[in-house]
């Protein structure tokens, strides 16, 4: 070892010397076996940071988010929600240089799955609901009834316009406050066996304190002809001694319900 060098220095003045006596495609070799790990961790680094910064520049907020439960999309409905996503923005007219339209078809809840992925998608759901990122939630009865028990839908009365309310009253949706969970706690109270009850939601008379909280979207409307949910027309999914009904609803969080009015209009629901 030469005085006043570290082994370091002398290690590097080797490959120095090891590299000027090679051609390019030796030294690309020679390169890559020693210094292979390092480029790709600086690779992973510098993609992470673009990816970071593409995110950031393109991120949108929601300008509308319809999310429909356990809708049953098939081949058939394939591209459908994008389709719906992109002529919905233009139809209410919603700025796609600042806002995102989303129509979610992918979620899945059961109240007899049990699996890590059902509780993830319930988790999401009550944390989107609570944040206000969910502009309306379609479901069939059942699922839609547990959530309009914990009072996540608001009453329609306090949402609509005395206009539209004359419109959409034929397909309300009514649930009975009765039988509501007034627990704090966010998840679903099942010390009530709804499924127990024999209820007609579309019949306010049959309830003690009845409220317009959903409106039916089961038939004589473009999501009833995409055939989303058609497997509600078995009778084993009927619930409450009536048949499975598709209900939308608006959170208690959306501070845009008239744009929920926008979508039914979409919809055609009722003119037809």
């Amino acid at each position: 070892m030469a005085i006043g060098k570290s082994v370091g220095d002398e290690i590097r003045e080797e490959r120095r010397k090891a590299m000027s006596r090679m051609n390019t495609k030796e030294k690309f070799a020679y390169f890559w076996d020693y210094y292979k790990i390092h480029a790709l961790v600086a690779v992973l680094v510098v993609a992470a940071g673009i990816s970071l910064v593409y995110h950031y520049v393109t991120y949108k907020d929601y300008g509308f988010n319809a999310v429909l439960l356990n809708a049953g999309a098939s081949e058939a409905s394939e591209g459908l929600p994008d389709t719906w996503a992109a002529e919905f923005q233009e139809y209410a007219a919603i700025d796609p240089n600042e806002y995102e339209v989303c129509v979610d078809t992918s979620m899945s809840i059961s109240s007899t799955d049990i699996s890590q992925y059902t509780m993830a998608n319930q988790q999401k759901l009550v944390a989107m609901i609570q944040v206000g990122s969910i502009s309306t939630i379609i479901a069939e009865t059942e699922t839609f009834e547990k959530y309009a028990q914990t009072e996540s839908f608001s009453p329609l009365e306090d949402v609509l316009s005395a206009e539209e309310l004359e419109k959409y009253r034929p397909y309300f949706y009514y649930t009975d406050t009765a039988t509501m969970n007034t627990s704090t706690d966010s998840a679903i109270d099942e010390t009530i066996d709804l499924s127990a009850l024999a209820v007609d939601h579309r019949d306010p008379s049959t309830m003690e304190s009845p409220v317009a909280v959903g409106i039916i979207v089961t038939r004589d409307n473009r999501l009833a002809d995409s055939r989303l949910y058609a497997y509600l027309e078995d009778s084993a999914y009927d619930y409450q001694g009536y048949p499975a009904e598709v209900v939308l609803g608006i959170p208690v969080t959306n501070a845009q319900p008239e744009l929920v009015v926008k979508f039914l209009e979409y919809l055609e629901l009722g003119d037809k």
